[in-house]
């Protein structure tokens, strides 16, 4: 079964700098999606940034410019890193890493994903 584990939050100020890393491990099929969600105090789930197998990306308009995806295949675990700049209060949100088995254009919002890591808390000052 695939597992998902993130790591990397924590505390900046604003216009700072975090890097989050996602570990994926289990898959057994060649096509799949790794993206990364957010989720705000009183608000939904939202997709932040999403990557497929084949290297397509997605970001929210909220993040352009200032967010960046990237993956490392080596062999059987998945690594998806998410470089985060220019960090604003309203970044502030518990970030999680999620998969799914999908082909085709990349998924981006959380009810196409099966497989979810506990979330990394992310927190920016103003």
């Amino acid at each position: 079964e695939v597992q998902v584990a993130e790591s990397g939050g924590g505390l900046v100020q604003a216009g700072g700098s975090l890097r989050l890393s996602c570990a994926a491990s289990g898959f057994t099929f060649d096509d799949y999606h790794i993206g990364w969600f957010r989720q705000a105090p009183g608000k939904e789930r939202e997709g932040v940034s999403c990557i497929s197998s084949n290297g397509g990306t997605y970001y929210a308009d909220s993040v352009k410019g200032r967010f960046t995806i990237s993956s490392d295949n080596a062999n059987y675990k998945k690594t998806v890193l998410l470089e985060m700049s220019s960090l604003k209060p309203e970044d502030t949100a518990v970030y999680f890493c999620a998969a799914t088995y999908r082909g085709g254009a990349v998924s981006r919002t959380p009810t196409e994903y099966d497989y979810w890591g506990q979330g990394t808390q992310v927190t920016v000052s103003s």
